[in-house]
């Protein structure tokens, strides 16, 4: 992915060589191009502005990043194998609007992303529009109430896995304890 500025509109337009070969290569369109052609413009880098410093280094799209990580989690890959890619598969430089030849980044990056995700509401307000833009695209339908917030169920299934872990932990001490006093 190419270095661009904040608040840019990087990936606003599919290149057109990119276009043609992934519609050749896809003619009915994969998870990825289907995003890319009814959710466009799902993140903008404007939704990030205030994740990084106004006066830092040129740094990718945080707009291709939070898309790249949708589909990564769509398609359940490492970060290694969703930069793999990035480089390599045509719908996603469809999706990313990206040039056929663009060199993609190091998958170090994602894990990166994420770390700025973790930080305060920033999880909530990546997620809100993922569950707005389908409904506005009438995709789905609004039903009462949606909660976008995932963080705190990922906290609560890391309890609950520390918990079993430190009970499953003592059980077995208890039982090679017995085991032991009855030797």
């Amino acid at each position: 992915m190419t270095a661009v500025a904040m608040g840019s509109v990087s990936g606003r337009v599919i290149p057109p060589l990119t276009v043609r070969m992934a519609r050749a290569s896809n003619p009915r369109g994969t998870a990825a191009m289907w995003v890319r052609d009814r959710l466009d413009g799902l993140f903008t880098d404007g939704d990030f502005a205030d994740w990084y410093p106004a006066d830092g280094r040129r740094g990718l799209s945080p707009a291709q990043l939070a898309l790249v990580s949708v589909l990564q989690y769509a398609e359940n890959l490492t970060d290694r194998q969703a930069a793999d890619a990035v480089r390599c598969h045509l719908d996603w430089k469809y999706c990313l609007g990206l040039e056929l030849d663009d060199p993609g980044f190091d998958f170090t990056v994602l894990s990166e992303f994420r770390d700025r995700v973790a930080e305060g509401d920033r999880a909530d307000r990546l997620l809100a529009p993922f569950v707005d833009r389908p409904a506005e695209a009438g995709l789905v339908r609004r039903r009462g109430r949606i909660r976008t917030d995932s963080t705190h169920v990922l906290a609560a299934v890391r309890r609950l896995n520390r918990g079993e872990l430190v009970a499953e932990t003592l059980r077995c001490a208890l039982e090679d304890l017995a085991l032991q006093g009855e030797g």
